[in-house]
């Protein structure tokens, strides 16, 4: 379906952000004449110059955030329109040309006295930048001189380009054959393929996984190059400034304690035992001698099928999440009704879903939406990270408005989980029980086994590259493989393809980001569980955590809604619950 197909309703407006590329484009101009901050250079040790320069930062970057949000936006529509394409790269020119300006910030900032700095964070006038202010302190070891600052800021274009040309890969490039589909010949795409896997018919699961791993394979030289050129810009950037290891420097820049990495990785690998009965569970009720990984959506349950159109799975979505209350259910149907939401998939669209958003206009959400089970949770999903956006964009202050993505996965999961148990509390049918109770194993194995096991193949490949070992495409696919039997285990085939699906997820592209799926789900579970047991006392603290933007590091944030990943609970209650879940499938179906 092409662009001019689509209902006007089914399509984001973005007239809120701008009401025309001539809009956009004297944005940009304007924005890119603001550029002007070395002027404040040498100044900051200057109590009003360095608030001066805050202030006038804050405002700059408002700006030039519409102007991103709207370029991207608007490629990420048709992904195949040059323009857009052009509009992103102007974009990204200028935030290296805003960063290359900013160069001297941070290290002569660092430079001031300690007793300084602290003077700062306890100045009410500075309260809107306590908490960057004591981030700062922490990183004075990792902040290099102004002139190595402006290399890499200069270089911050080229940096990124790893993660652009896979994008164009995936999104324009990738040589998808067509299948057969409904007894037509239509194209196999990132959406299509998401429905085969979960559709009851073996062949068509088989065809279309050979397939479209067969379309990843036959660029894998490529897609390594790529990967390695950003595992490497990784390892330059960690070397730049001063870090051990790149996950020293990814848990850094978000202010978490290595703890949490590591309890995360002993709690899955203790849950090994129950995975892998989960699986062979699996194979078990299918009836299969051999189980490959496109049977591992195939539905377990016969007879039952939840397939909502939009607007239905919609209103469902609001009535579900009614433990979160009212405020909550009106905030989601503006969403509906004022279009923050791109709904079909079409032609050159970028695949899966997305939320995104800027200070000062409502967050937006990206769908490529089929009348499935996934794409109601995708729906719940999409908007737990709107409405979160929204809270703290409208109870912080802009410097403190943009939460850490390590907590980004937090509230779009609470919205998942508390869908999921309303669902199991809306039925009598047994069937659906069965159905639904798999759809949570299967979305805990997805969201937190399986984003732990990529979190482990990151680790891997970066500690290769650290040690400067070259990542040729046999030393990836055996890494990814050996590791996939660990969390898999043996009643399932580990083929050649599922060796290679390192070479298909884009979150690859952003170290060290996919392990926050696992802690995302760990944390929600923790917290749907509290609301639904404690009532409005867990609800509100949710909401503190929900409003509570940046102002402090992201482990103590989650504090407020009840839950330490510093320590062992919330990890050892996910397991329980997955263990408790299957135990409860099994009991059912009998096994």
């Amino acid at each position: 379906m092409e662009r001019n197909q689509v209902e006007q309703r089914f399509k984001w407006n973005m007239d809120d952000i701008f009401p025309s590329d001539e809009a956009w484009e004297k944005a940009y101009a304007e924005a890119e004449k603001e550029i002007n901050f070395s002027q404040y250079a040498g100044k900051l040790g200057n109590r009003s110059d360095l608030l001066a320069f805050l202030k006038a930062n804050d405002e700059f970057l408002k700006k030039v955030e519409r102007v991103f949000l709207y370029a991207s936006m608007k490629h990420d529509e048709d992904t195949r329109i040059s323009k857009y394409t052009a509009y992103s790269s102007k974009c990204d020119a200028l935030i290296s040309k805003y960063s290359a300006e900013l160069a001297f910030f941070e290290p002569e900032l660092a430079s001031q006295t300690e007793e300084y700095l602290n003077s700062l964070v306890a100045d009410k006038d500075f309260s809107d930048y306590d908490y960057t202010l004591k981030t700062l302190i922490k990183r004075k070891p990792h902040v290099i001189p102004e002139a190595e600052e402006r290399l890499v800021a200069l270089a911050g274009e080229t940096l990124g380009s790893f993660s652009d040309i896979f994008s164009m890969i995936d999104n324009a490039d990738l040589p998808l054959p067509e299948i057969e589909l409904d007894g037509k010949n239509v194209k196999l795409t990132h959406g299509t393929y998401g429905v085969i896997l979960h559709s009851s018919d073996r062949e068509k699961r088989k065809e279309a996984y050979e397939k479209y791993y067969g379309a990843y394979e036959s660029l894998l030289n490529t897609i390594t190059a790529t990967y390695y050129g950003n595992v490497k810009k990784d390892v330059f950037l960690t070397r730049a400034y001063h870090y051990n290891s790149c996950l020293e420097r990814a848990l850094s820049s978000e202010d978490v304690n290595e703890v949490v990495y590591r309890n995360l990785l002993t709690a899955v690998k203790g849950s090994f035992p129950a995975m892998h009965r989960y699986i062979a569970d699996r194979k078990k009720i299918l009836g299969y001698d051999k189980l490959y990984f496109y049977d591992v959506y195939a539905p377990l349950v016969s007879d039952v099928e939840v397939r909502m159109e939009y607007d239905d799975a919609y209103d469902y979505v609001i009535k579900g999440l009614a433990p979160l209350g009212k405020e909550y259910q009106a905030l989601l149907k503006r969403g509906h009704d004022e279009r923050w939401i791109d709904v079909e998939e079409t032609e050159g669209k970028r695949s899966g879903a997305y939320s995104t958003g800027c200070f000062g206009v409502h967050p937006y959400v990206l769908l490529n939406y089929k009348p499935t089970i996934n794409e109601i949770f995708t729906v719940a999903h999409e908007m737990g990270h709107s409405l979160h956006t929204y809270f703290s964009s409208h109870n912080q202050p802009y410097a403190k408005s943009d939460y850490k993505i390590f907590v980004a996965e937090v509230a779009s999961t609470v919205n998942e989980v508390l869908l999921l148990k309303f669902m199991l509390g809306d039925t009598d049918d047994i069937n659906l029980r069965k159905y639904l109770l798999n759809y949570y194993l299967d979305t805990i194995r997805a969201t937190l086994h399986r984003q732990t096991m990529f979190a482990e193949f990151e680790y891997e490949a970066h500690d290769m590259a650290e040690k400067g070992e070259p990542l040729t495409k046999e030393l990836l696919c055996e890494i990814y493989g050996r590791i996939g039997k660990d969390y898999y285990g043996e009643s399932i085939e580990h083929d050649f393809h599922i060796s290679c699906e390192w070479a298909r997820i884009p979150h690859f592209y952003r170290a060290f980001y996919v392990y926050k799926y696992s802690t995302g789900i760990i944390t929600a579970m923790n917290i749907a569980h509290r609301i639904l047991t404690e009532g409005e006392p867990a609800v509100k603290d949710y909401f503190k955590f929900l409003s509570s933007g940046s102002s402090s590091d992201p482990v103590s944030l989650l504090r407020l809604a009840g839950v330490d990943l510093e320590s062992t609970a919330p990890f050892e209650f996910a397991m329980k619950e997955f263990a408790d879940t299957l135990a409860e499938f099994e009991k059912l179906m009998n096994i």
